[in-house]
């Protein structure tokens, strides 16, 4: 998937499925599923080409709106069932020492959870030029 996401983002224009099965000597099939995963997750669009019966794909090219994205995807496919989990194993029962550590543990990291949600959220709604100088001045 990210390779197909890097040939339509470093491609100047509309690809069809034929060509990145060409370029990137992969089946239709594996073509087909990332390109509609792609999709799923907003980060390339279908265009149609007036005459054409083939579809064509692009990638968002705005990268504010690509890390908006896969911050959104990755937040419900990962973050959101582990914060679930966390809320049923919170309710263990017992008394015992091993219950009692487990607890804490799950505790700790529904609260490292939540912070992380909440900070994800941020990101989401923040300006990109904001996003971007924050980012950057963090990893420096």
């Amino acid at each position: 998937m990210a390779q197909i996401h890097a040939l339509l983002l470093l491609s100047p224009g509309p690809i069809s499925a034929d060509e990145v099965m060409e370029q990137l000597k992969i089946s239709r099939g594996n073509a087909n599923m990332n390109l509609r995963a792609l999709i799923d997750w907003g980060l390339v669009y279908k265009e149609l080409k007036p005459g054409e019966r083939r579809e064509y794909f692009v990638a968002e090219k705005d990268m504010g709106q690509v890390v908006k994205q896969i911050i959104i995807q990755r937040k419900k496919r990962e973050l959101e069932p582990m914060v679930r989990l966390l809320d049923e194993l919170s309710e263990v029962e017992g008394d015992s020492e091993e219950a009692q550590t487990m607890r804490k543990v799950v505790n700790d990291l529904k609260l490292f959870s939540n912070k992380a949600d909440r900070a994800l959220d941020a990101l989401v709604k923040a300006d990109s030029n904001w996003f971007f100088s924050t980012f950057l001045s963090m990893i420096r």
